[in-house]
């Protein structure tokens, strides 16, 4: 049986704001019913990509389908089929709950708008609150406001920029909860964030940073890809103890995970040598840990370049 076409398939994109390559030969792949998280530092070309996806941006450069659709060619069509939302919520705070939706219902054309509108609400969760202002929602009911009018149109495919940031904790599993049921159906998504959390909730993963995706695959690959040894290091410290692990031989990367640091590296036998000369006669204890998607990832952070950054 022949394989389906991904949803998602382009190849060597690329977007220039002036002199600023904000996008650097995107190539990526995702398929039916996937979710596929990207993570990255701000202004790391997120945002750009996921533009370009939607036809809302045009490539410079480069090649690809979304949907069936031609990147370059195609974005009117790409637009009608795709539910893009926002980092901000760019609904219509002056307008309620329904108001909002038969809005956007009105903007595709849609028939039988009522109907649309009300199954939206109920499947949502917002029928009890459709009277409701907007703008006197929490973030976490705008959040569900601005899904809802992305799923109006019945898309195939979601585009999420950090769709979960400023909500609270429960509003972020309830937000994630409802994605992984949309996934169950068949609708393919494709979400930015910045948690680890989500990340991990992801089918796969990539890595953008400074306009380069630099790593791709499910979570235990990418950390596999990253080939870290990671030790965990707690107890009682004093001052200056992460500068001064971060100056042993083999220590690559130190981060704090609440009282207890990481030391991750690439050579195994050195920085275990390294780590239990430090320590002893300390009141610190040593282990070994596997290495977290977030140690990757800040590991693939330290090897980026801010393109913005200015010169010293």
């Amino acid at each position: 049986m022949k394989a389906a076409a991904p949803i998602i398939d382009v190849t060597g994109l690329n977007k220039r704001f002036g002199d600023k390559h904000v996008v650097k030969d995107l190539s990526l792949q995702v398929s039916e019913g996937e979710i596929f998280g990207f993570l990255g530092p701000n202004g790391s070309g997120k945002t750009t990509s996921i533009r370009m996806l939607c036809g809302l941006l045009t490539p410079d450069s480069g090649s690809g389908s979304c949907l069936g659709f031609d990147v370059i060619r195609d974005s009117a069509r790409i637009k009608r089929k795709v539910g893009y939302m926002t980092q901000r919520f760019s609904l219509w705070e002056d307008l309620t709950i329904a108001e909002n939706l038969d809005f956007v219902a009105r903007m595709f054309g849609m028939a039988r708008r009522r109907e649309t509108v009300d199954r939206a609400l109920e499947d949502l969760g917002l029928t009890s609150r459709r009277r409701q202002l907007a703008g006197t929602l929490s973030g976490g009911w705008k959040q569900r406001l601005a899904l809802a009018s992305c799923l109006l149109h019945e898309p195939r495919l979601l585009l999420l920029d950090e769709p979960t940031a400023g909500v609270d904790p429960k509003a972020r599993r309830d937000f994630w909860e409802e994605i992984h049921r949309l996934a169950a159906t068949g609708i393919t998504v494709l979400v930015s964030t910045h948690y680890m959390d989500e990340a991990e909730r992801c089918n796969r993963l990539g890595y953008i940073a400074y306009g380069e995706l630099l790593a791709s695959g499910s979570a235990e690959e990418i950390v596999r890809s990253q080939q870290l040894v990671t030790f965990a290091i707690s107890g009682e410290s004093g001052p200056g103890l992460a500068e001064a692990l971060r100056k042993l031989p083999g220590a690559v990367l130190v981060a704090s995970f609440g009282s207890t640091l990481h030391v991750s590296g690439h050579d195994d036998a050195l920085l275990e040598r390294s780590l239990a000369g430090h320590i002893a006669g300390l009141a610190l204890h040593m282990r070994r840990v596997d290495t977290s998607l977030e140690d990757a990832f800040i590991n693939l952070m330290q090897g980026s370049r801010d393109q913005f950054e200015m010169p010293a």
